[in-house]
C-alpha cells in the first residue's frame, strides 16, 4: 500500500494552514497493521514543515514520527525537492542539523543521513544558494551537502539514468519538469512534479508541484492518472505563475472529477469556493492519510 498525507495545505504566505508538504509512506502490509511504514518520503520541506511535522506526530497513526515528544527525524527516510522556494526547502536545515547532532548513532557518533533526491541542478543550487550558510562549517572543518544527506539527483525522464525511484520495488516515481517561473523561456527555471506508477496494476497517480496553467504540458498524464493532486491559487492574477482556479474550472468534467486541489490561499471555506466539492475531487485535506495504491 502507498498513502500519501500532507504536512499543509496552504499556499507559501497562507496562515490559516501549513505549506503545501507530504509525507508519503510505503507500506508491505497496511497502516492498521503495522506500527511504522518500511519507507517514507517527504515531497518538500518548507519553513513551516517543521511545526506541521510535531502536529502531525500527535495524529493517531503518526507515532512513528514520534521520540519522546520530539519529532523524531530518521523517521524520514527520503526527501524529493520539486524546486527551491522556502515554502519547499525551509525546513531542510533543522532536519538536516537535528540528524546530525541529536539523532547519532550511539555506536558509530555518526548522524542520521536520509537521501534527499531532485534534479541535479536543483541539488545543487539547493546547497550553494541556500542551505550552506547554515550547515556549512562543522567544529573544525566546512560541511558538504554528503555530511548531511545521500543525494540522488535525478535526469529528466529519458535523457539519463537514473530517471526515477521506486518504493519497495513497487511504487515507480518518475519526475516531470513544469512551468512554474520562466526566466526567458517555459521551463527554464527548474521545478518539477512527480508521476507515480504502480508497477502491479499500473495505475498512475499525479503530484503537480507548483506550475502555471499547463494543459499542454500535464493534460496527458492527468487525463491517464485514477487521481491527480493539483496545485491551485484561488485568486486570478495577471501573469500567474500558480495554476488559478478559474484556469482549472476549463478541464474536462472528467479529469476534473479526479482532481484534488491543493496549496490554496486562506479565504478556501469563506463560501465563495463551494462549487469545488461538485466540480473537483475537492480541496485537499491536511493530516488526512490518502490512499494512493491499496
Amino acid at each position: 500500500m502507498l498513502t500519501l498525507t500532507f504536512l499543509g495545505v496552504g499556499s507559501a504566505y497562507a496562515k490559516r494552514n501549513f505549506q503545501s508538504n507530504a509525507l508519503i509512506e510505503a507500506w508491505s502490509a497496511r497502516p492498521d497493521r503495522q506500527a511504522a511504514p518500511d519507507d517514507t518520503l517527504l515531497v518538500d520541506f518548507g519553513t513551516t514543515g517543521p511545526v506541521a511535522l510535531h502536529h502531525l506526530k500527535r495524529v493517531p497513526g503518526f507515532s512513528h514520527l514520534d521520540r519522546d515528544g520530539t519529532v523524531y527525524y530518521p523517521a524520514i527516510g527520503r526527501i524529493f525537492i520539486t524546486h527551491q522556494h522556502s515554502d519547499h526547502i525551509g525546513g531542510l536545515e533543522e532536519l538536516a542539523g537535528t540528524n546530525m547532532h541529536y539523532c547519532a548513532d550511539a555506536a558509530s557518533g555518526r548522524g542520521f543521513k536520509p537521501q534527499i533526491i531532485g534534479a541535479g541542478e536543483v541539488l545543487a543550487n539547493l546547497w550553494d544558494h541556500s542551505l550552506k550558510g547554515g550547515l556549512g562549517t562543522l567544529t573544525g572543518r566546512h560541511a558538504t551537502m554528503a555530511d548531511y544527506f545521500e543525494a540522488l539527483a535525478l535526469h529528466p525522464a529519458g535523457q539519463g539514468e537514473p530517471d526515477r525511484f521506486t518504493m519497495l520495488d513497487r511504487y515507480e516515481f518518475t519526475m516531470f519538469p513544469t512551468h512554474h517561473i520562466q526566466v526567458q523561456r517555459e521551463y527554464d527555471w527548474p521545478s518539477h512534479g512527480l508521476l507515480i506508477a504502480d508497477r502491479t496494476t499500473r495505475d498512475t497517480i499525479l503530484y503537480s508541484g507548483d506550475t502555471r496553467f499547463d494543459p499542454a504540458g500535464l493534460g496527458r498524464m492527468m487525463g491517464a492518472a485514477k487521481l491527480s493532486f493539483h496545485e491551485v491559487q484561488l485568486e486570478d492574477q495577471t501573469e500567474p505563475v500558480h495554476a488559478t482556479l478559474s484556469q482549472l474550472r476549463t478541464l474536462p468534467e472528467s479529469v476534473r472529477k479526479k482532481t484534488i486541489l491543493y496549496h490554496y490561499g486562506d479565504t478556501w471555506d469563506g463560501g465563495a469556493y463551494d462549487f469545488v466539492a461538485d466540480e473537483f475531487a475537492g480541496f485537499a485535506r491536511p493530516q488526512y492519510r490518502y490512499t494512493l495504491f491499496d
